[in-house]
């Protein structure tokens, strides 16, 4: 493919950091070596001298004093090299992209600092962005002050649905506005707010779509790993899918070992990758080294098996989390509130069909009644419009928590649908 085209015209006058360049290639220096060509604070004084962490099942792990060296110190801005192995391997494992020899790998800060960078990467003022609606808040966020015009697909059960993406791509072209589509943003498992996972045969119509529109896919996927029910094994990704070489993937750590590591990221077509780099090296020199340090020698320590054992309890942990809400839901809300169960992920998205907006109940007088959602406005392309939906988020809460809250919140419908029909 001609990534070219691609690029936006800030990407594209972005140029890499000549210390940065220098310093990837620090992979198994000479002994000899004298490095005079960065300003790396002296590491003597730094603080530290020893860091043991001790794991769930009473291990200790203990980074031995050049991981912990590496990890104080400034590094390769793609990443912790061992790090950078390991992750290869499992995206290699998980996911067996078709254009594997065609890709590289990027660490980045958490899933959510490589969006934003590709974002800037791919759109200039005026382009188009296609993505579901409603749409995770924070993308929305990196999305408002770029100028952009907003292809937004609506969902059903099953996530975006095709017939209308391929309409609305259809006409945006005939059109002939500014700003011909060039990516796709897709959450493909366990949406973030709605809950909805693709099934394969979506997830093909999609690509094929993509395919067809020549779009890159910005598959944004944390909860990759949290897939339920009759989901034995994780349904293949995007990147799995792409023999086109139009697929960035987003991977995280924060859902299923730390949030606060901030570890996530992204694999594709290495020319993308490589712009994503120089990005980067811009923003922030490199993520967090000591986190990815910690994030390495921790699957060193596991291992395959370990992390398959953690992954399957992480998915019942969330499953019972997932089946306590839904019966809370079902005790207290049914025939106040629709909702579809979540196949994966940790959000609920519950519409009240008596009400045309949450929002002036959720902001203004759910705290007082002791329960807190986040209002569904706030996930839509426009804000502004009323809108019936809000999101749980059932990760945290115990099962007797989230009988109270669903009682609370039942009340407090109740009691709103009863002020608004008092109304005039």
């Amino acid at each position: 493919m001609d990534y070219s085209k691609f690029i936006s015209t800030t990407s594209a006058k972005r140029k890499p950091s000549g210390i940065s360049e220098m310093r990837a290639h620090l992979d198994k220096p000479s002994p000899s070596l004298v490095w005079l060509a960065s300003g790396m604070p002296n590491p003597e004084k730094f603080p530290f001298r020893e860091v043991n962490i001790t794991l769930q099942d009473g291990r200790v792990l203990s980074l031995p004093p050049d991981c912990l060296s590496s990890g104080l110190q400034y590094g390769p801005t793609q990443g912790y090299i061992p790090l950078v192995k390991q992750l290869k391997a499992m995206t290699k494992q998980f996911h067996s992209p078709p254009q594997w020899e065609k890709c590289d790998l990027l660490v980045t800060v958490g899933c959510q600092a490589g969006l934003s960078m590709a974002f800037e990467m791919l759109l200039n003022p005026g382009d188009f962005i296609v993505l579901s609606n409603p749409c995770y808040s924070d993308v929305l966020c990196m999305l408002s002050g770029m100028d952009l015009q907003y292809l937004a697909i609506e969902d059903d059960a099953h996530g975006m649905k095709p017939d209308i993406l391929r309409a609305a791509l259809t006409q945006a072209v005939e059109r002939g506005t500014n700003g011909v589509p060039k990516a796709l943003y897709v959450v493909p498992n366990g949406n973030n707010p709605t809950g909805t996972t693709m099934d394969m045969t979506r997830r093909q119509e999609i690509y094929d779509i993509a395919h067809d529109y020549d779009l890159i896919i910005l598959e944004d996927d944390p909860y990759f790993f949290l897939q339920y029910d009759e989901y034995e094994q994780p349904l293949p990704s995007f990147l799995s899918l792409d023999t086109d070489g139009r697929v960035l993937r987003f991977d995280s750590f924060s859902k299923i070992i730390s949030s606060g590591l901030r570890v996530g990221y992204v694999t594709g077509p290495a020319p993308l990758v490589e712009r994503l780099n120089v990005h980067m090296q811009a923003r922030v020199i490199c993520g967090p080294m000591l986190s990815q340090v910690v994030m390495s020698e921790l699957l060193k320590e596991w291992g395959e098996d370990g992390l398959k054992k953690h992954i399957a309890d992480l998915r019942t942990f969330y499953c019972d989390k997932r089946n306590a809400i839904i019966k809370a839901a079902e005790m207290h809300l049914s025939g106040l509130c629709e909702w579809t169960v979540p196949k994966g992920g940790i959000f609920l998205w519950l519409k009240v069909p008596e009400l045309e907006d949450t929002g002036p109940m959720l902001i203004q007088r759910a705290i007082k009644k002791d329960i807190a959602l986040v209002p569904g406005k706030d996930f839509v392309v426009d804000s502004s419009k009323p809108c019936q939906y809000m999101r749980a988020a059932f990760s945290c809460a115990t099962a007797d928590e989230m009988m109270k809250g669903m009682e609370n919140l039942a009340k407090l419908l109740r009691e709103e649908i009863t002020l608004q029909n008092a109304q005039p």
